[in-house]
């Protein structure tokens, strides 16, 4: 009797691994993982590590939704200390979560140790192709130093006035708008009209153009229409292949590729018909740049473009750098496609934020604007009046100092992912032996959780307090960083190569807005934060319709016109 019972379970058991062979599989692997743990014990399992995550998940979906992250940062530093544990998306996975800002600018200041995980490049490359996002080592080196003249000082402030332009651009669009739309809200013709708009969508638009005219003198017109083809392609893959929360099959298809090649869905036809456009109008332009600087040094008068695919092409074909630093058109085109990316989505994300900041704290929303209309306007629009307004708009303390707060409050950039490339012992700020970890464990790199540690930034760090940088604690000044003491911009040899067009951009744009504009939240339209890939802005309860940040923008009128 006993035997036959032992004999029908085990077949019960052959029979079920029988029809389940994925999960077996699955089974099988953690016992072989949970096996090789014991025999050989991973030492950044004597780290502490939070409550909870799931089987398949992990401590993921809360470490970088950006609703959630900001508790479980700030219990970890509280319950468990500066460095912990998580569970990544497979049961087999532990990664780092440094809090400490001693061991992040370990990780940051090594990338030869810590690189972007195969799994983050595929992800870029699939979009965007290897450029200076993706590339690693010795080719991110090369693409690097080719760049790097191009966004120098002078450069960045040639490129002003475009940014100036298309700033003055967007104001005529939105006070045109206004005038056929808007609903007057009383019968007195000097209160000012209101109009509902998604100040997302038209952000991106905007900077677009300016990184189509500034990246390579190419005329998007996206704030007029976006009838654009090359618009076209990358807004479908910006919205449907990243703007949307990821699903399982999206998980899948990253993970193993084969299967989204096999059954494409609906945003793996987009991004290869965009990549199609792209590949096509970006070696269109290469070619024609190209032209332009030969036919330049024949006719002995150097070409004079300013744009940074001219830049690019100038310094990697510049005598005193070596053939073998050189890089291909190949290169050339994934880092159009970089440029795109880096300077649309990011810069149109921030001033987005920053204007809703500034709706949902309307006292300091009018004290910029106080500052801002108290500065000289430039007589015309010429590029060296809008230079010299540019020098003063750049020293505004206000505006310095909402640009600095909004960035740190809401970064872009929710958190990033490494992988050590070696064994390796990370420093710790209160020293002792640091914390050893193996060649490929995960780093989850928080850079909103720096941004807003409430042990360095104070009792009020979550909070939108602009003139908090007229005094800093002086814990602050210990956190790594190469602007304003955050992350935002990273740090290290791989930080943020466009911070300088950044900021010209995002204060230029608020200039412009603010000084012609009264923002307004919604009354029944709450908009949340939710990282994809970059932290973008949803409607609650609205997520399928995708990123958007609808606002009542009001045209400002000075108190003696009204």
């Amino acid at each position: 009797m006993e035997m036959s019972w032992h004999t029908g379970f085990h077949t019960s058991v052959f029979h079920w691994l029988q029809s389940h062979p994925v999960l077996a599989t699955f089974c099988v692997l953690i016992i072989l993982h949970n096996v090789y743990t014991w025999l050989f014990p991973d030492p950044i399992m004597r780290l502490p590590m939070p409550p909870g995550g799931r089987l398949i998940g992990g401590h993921s979906m809360i470490v970088v939704d950006a609703r959630y992250s900001p508790t479980l940062h700030e219990r970890c530093v509280r319950e468990l200390g500066r460095n912990v544990r998580l569970r990544g998306l497979f049961p087999w996975e532990t990664r780092l979560l440094p809090l400490d800002p001693v061991t992040i600018a370990h990780v940051l200041k090594n990338p030869n140790i810590y690189e972007k995980p195969r799994i983050s490049r595929r992800i870029i490359e699939g979009l965007i192709g290897c450029g200076m996002l993706a590339a690693e080592g010795h080719v991110h080196k090369r693409q690097r130093r080719v760049a790097t003249p191009a966004f120098s000082i002078q450069n960045m402030r040639a490129l002003v006035p475009v940014v100036f332009n298309k700033g003055e651009e967007l104001k005529d669009r939105w006070m045109g708008l206004i005038q056929e739309n808007a609903i007057k809200v009383s019968q007195d013709s000097h209160n000012p009209i209101g109009l509902r708009l998604d100040v997302c969508h038209w952000l991106s638009r905007a900077t677009f153009d300016v990184i189509g005219l500034a990246g390579f003198d190419y005329h998007f017109n996206a704030i007029q229409n976006e009838d654009n083809e090359l618009f076209n392609a990358y807004r479908d893959m910006f919205e449907i292949a990243i703007s949307q929360p990821w699903t399982l099959r999206r998980v899948i298809s990253t993970y193993f590729p084969i299967f989204g090649r096999l059954f494409p869905d609906k945003a793996t036809i987009v991004v290869r018909k965009g990549q199609e456009i792209i590949d096509r109008v970006a070696r269109r332009l290469i070619q024609e740049k190209k032209r332009k600087i030969q036919e330049g040094e024949h006719s002995g008068k150097a070409y004079d473009g300013r744009d940074l695919l001219s830049l690019l092409l100038k310094s990697n074909a510049a005598t005193d750098l070596p053939p073998e630093q050189r890089i291909s058109d190949e290169d050339m085109l994934h880092n159009i496609n970089t440029f795109m990316f880096a300077g649309t989505d990011t810069i149109s994300l921030a001033v987005t934020w920053t204007l809703l900041l500034l709706a949902k704290h309307t006292p300091i929303q009018d004290r910029l604007r106080a500052e801002l209309c108290s500065m000289p306007r430039p007589d015309n629009l010429g590029d060296e009046a809008v230079l010299a307004h540019y020098q003063e708009l750049a020293a505004a303390p206000l505006l310095d100092k909402v640009c600095r707060e909004s960035l740190r409050i809401v970064p872009p950039l929710h958190s990033s992912l490494r992988v050590a490339t070696q064994d390796d012992v990370l420093p710790e700020s209160k020293g002792g032996e640091g914390v050893h970890i193996r060649k490929g464990t995960y780093v989850h790199v928080p850079v909103e959780a720096m941004n807003l540690d409430r042990e360095m930034w104070g009792k009020d760090g979550w909070a939108f307090v602009p003139d908090r940088w007229d005094n800093l604690p002086e814990a602050v000044k210990s956190l790594p960083g190469i602007y304003a003491n955050t992350l935002t911009f990273s740090a290290g040899p791989r930080s943020c190569i466009g911070q300088r067009f950044s900021l010209i951009e995002m204060k230029t744009f608020l200039y412009v807005l603010i000084t012609n504009f009264v923002f307004a939240e919604t009354d029944d339209e709450k908009v949340v934060k939710l990282n994809v890939v970059l932290t973008r802005p949803f409607v609650e309860h609205r997520f399928r319709e995708g990123c958007q940040c609808p606002m009542i923008v009001t045209p400002y009128l000075p108190a003696e016109t009204m």
